[in-house]
C-alpha cells in the first residue's frame, strides 16, 4: 500500500521532499488520506514526521514536491493562508489571557465580531466540558485542561485539516488514555481530517484510521492498523509496531511471529527455558530462552503460569 491513491482523497503529499544542509530528513514522500479520517504519522524521534507536519502547515518549505487539500495546491502558500490549524506539543496558549479569550483568539483574523466569537468560544468550550472554566487563566487549570483549550482552539477556526504535534507526551499514562479517546470522539463526531504526529506505537494503533511508519525521512509502510500490524510489508514495520519473533523451532524451520501468536502446549516445535516473568494486568508475558539459544516473548491470558527456570514446549497458534 505505499503510496497508494484512493478515491475521495482530501489530503495528498506528492514526492514531497526536505533538506538541512546536506542531510534529507524528509525524502520523496507520498502519501493520501480521504475527508473526515485520521492518519497517524508513526516513527522515532528524527525520523522526518514533525517536518512533514510542519511543511503541511506551511511553518517549513518543501523542497520538491506537492501538498494538496482538498484539490488545492497550497505548496508555496503563506502559513495563515492555509485552510490547516495546528496544535503543538507545548500546547502554546497566551498565558496572559483567559482560557475563553485563548479559544477565540484565531476568530478576530476572520472578521469574526468579539460578541459571536464570544458566544462560538463558550460553544466549543462545552464539547470538551470547559465552559465553567471561560474566566480562568491558563497558568489556573491543569495540563489536561490546557489540551482541551489548544484543542478547541484549533478547531473553531474551522480548518480543513488539524495537525496534531505529539500533543499528549506532557500529560500522564493515565490521562493521555482519557485524552485520545476525547480526541477520536471528537474527530469521528465532526468528521475532521486530522494527521497526528506520535512516536507511541499503542498511541497510533489507538487513534489511526490508518498509519503511515516512517523511517529516516521515508515511508515505510501506510494502512489501516490491523493491516500494517498484521502484514508488515518489512522487517523494520514489523519491529516498530509491536514486538516481533524470529527464530528456528525443532525442524529447522524461521518463524517470525507476534507473542500473542505463541502458545504453550505439551508437544510442541519449540523447546526452551522460561527466563522471566511479568504479570501485566489482563495478560501475562514471558521470555523464553530456546534450545538453540534465541530469546522470544510469549504473550498468554492472565491465567497461564508458568515457573522462571522450568523447560517449557511452545508451538505457533
Amino acid at each position: 500500500m505505499l503510496g497508494k491513491e484512493e478515491e475521495n482523497v482530501y489530503l495528498e503529499l506528492k514526492n514531497v521532499s526536505k533538506s538541512f544542509g546536506e542531510k534529507e530528513v524528509v525524502k520523496d514522500l507520498s502519501l493520501s488520506l480521504p475527508k473526515g479520517e485520521l492518519l497517524c504519522l508513526l516513527g522515532a524521534s528524527g525520523c522526518g514526521k514533525t517536518t512533514t507536519l510542519k511543511m503541511i502547515s506551511g511553518f517549513l518549505k518543501a523542497d520538491k514536491g506537492q501538498i494538496l487539500i482538498d484539490g488545492h495546491d497550497i505548496t508555496e502558500l503563506d502559513p495563515e493562508k492555509r485552510p490547516v490549524s495546528t496544535v503543538f506539543q507545548s500546547y502554546a496558549l497566551f498565558p496572559h489571557m483567559t482560557v475563553l479569550e485563548n479559544v477565540i483568539y484565531g476568530l478576530k483574523f476572520q472578521g469574526i465580531q468579539k460578541k459571536k466569537a464570544r458566544e462560538m468560544g463558550m460553544e466549543y468550550l462545552k464539547i470538551v466540558d470547559m465552559e465553567e472554566y471561560a474566566g480562568f487563566s491558563i497558568g489556573e487549570i491543569s495540563g489536561g485542561q490546557q489540551q482541551r483549550v489548544a484543542l478547541v482552539r484549533s478547531l473553531i477556526t474551522k480548518p480543513k485539516v488539524l495537525l496534531l504535534d505529539e500533543p499528549l507526551s506532557n500529560l500522564d499514562a493515565k490521562l493521555r488514555v482519557k485524552m485520545r479517546e476525547e480526541i477520536r470522539e471528537i474527530q469521528k463526531k465532526y468528521e475532521i481530517t486530522m494527521v497526528f504526529v506520535t512516536h507511541d506505537q499503542e498511541e497510533a494503533m489507538v487513534l489511526g484510521d490508518k498509519i503511515a511508519i516512517m523511517d529516516q525521512g521515508k515511508l515505510v509502510q501506510i494502512g489501516r492498523p490491523e493491516e500494517v500490524y498484521l502484514h508488515p510489508q518489512n522487517d523494520f514495520a514489523r519491529d516498530f509496531l509491536g514486538i516481533s519473533n524470529q527464530f528456528t523451532d525443532m525442524r529447522g524451520n524461521h518463524i517470525c511471529c507476534r507473542p500473542e501468536e505463541l502458545e504453550f502446549v505439551d508437544n510442541g516445535t519449540v523447546k526452551g527455558i522460561v527466563k522471566q516473568e511479568e504479570f501485566l494486568g489482563f495478560y501475562r508475558q514471558y521470555c523464553v530462552e530456546t534450545e538453540t539459544h534465541e530469546t522470544i516473548i510469549v504473550r498468554t491470558d492472565r491465567g497461564v503460569k508458568k515457573e522462571v527456570g522450568k523447560e517449557i514446549q511452545l508451538q505457533v497458534k
